[in-house]
């Protein structure tokens, strides 16, 4: 394995009883990259992110993060493996009793110790990272959809991750909230962070991604520069795919 990959799947194979989902999925990401995964709904795209940080386990293959195997029967590593990944969800799930800055410092405090001053400290610059620096205080009824998320990405943010994995982020957004989000990402991958990202923000993708991934029923069907797989697409499953979103 090339010692700037950063995720390693080889042969990946995830059921639902008898329902194949994912159907041998070989994917590797290296440091520093983004990659769009892009595809119908039910072609496994969330089901690929939820394995690769361990809250789905997978019948067959190998998935690693920094050379680390995921085993999904050591809890000690599995949460080895949550500190480097970290995840972003299509909802928020930021929680209610806490204000900003708490759902901030929760983690960092329970799994590094870092509470007071230090904790809040680093909360209040996270917030300031993603353009809300004046909400350490707000609770998430106080908060637009966008807001929210931003939040949620300052959270995942917090336990400095090696890999950060967005699952359809902007889906639950109201249109006009969808730009607030994805200016934080755009920003993100431009300061050098890892992303894997589910995503239907084609033009999003065509613009960020260094590499676009095409799913369909279970497989990767075709990869490449986003350029290329937008303005070139090789099988027939991704020109129809391309051909209905216009």
């Amino acid at each position: 394995m090339d010692a700037d990959t950063i995720i390693d799947i080889r042969g990946l194979r995830k059921r639902f009883g008898d329902l194949e989902v994912l159907k041998g999925i070989d994917l590797s990401v290296r440091r520093g990259e983004v990659v769009a995964i892009i595809g119908r709904s039910g072609s496994g795209k969330s089901t690929l992110l939820r394995c690769i940080n361990g809250l789905e386990p997978f019948q067959q293959g190998t998935l690693s993060v920094e050379g680390l195997a995921l085993r999904p029967e050591d809890a000690q590593a599995m949460r080895a493996l949550r500190q480097r990944v970290g995840m972003i969800f299509q909802s928020f799930n930021l929680f209610p009793h806490l204000s900003a800055g708490r759902n901030i410092m929760l983690a960092p405090g329970l799994v590094k110790g870092m509470r007071g001053s230090d904790g809040e400290q680093r909360a209040r610059a996270l917030l300031a990272r993603v353009g809300l620096a004046e909400k350490f205080d707000a609770f998430a009824d106080q908060l637009s959809g966008g807001q929210q998320q931003r939040v949620a990405i300052a959270r995942a943010l917090a336990m400095d991750p090696a890999v950060l994995l967005c699952d359809e982020i902007t889906s639950a957004l109201d249109p006009e909230l969808v730009g607030e989000v994805l200016k934080v990402v755009d920003t993100l991958a431009q300061e050098g962070m890892t992303l894997l990202m589910v995503t239907h923000e084609m033009a999003f993708a065509r613009r960020v991604a260094h590499r676009v991934v095409f799913m369909h029923a279970g497989r990767i069907h075709e990869q490449g520069p986003a350029a290329q797989l937008f303005d070139q697409p090789q099988s027939e499953e991704l020109r129809q795919f391309l051909s209905a979103l216009t």
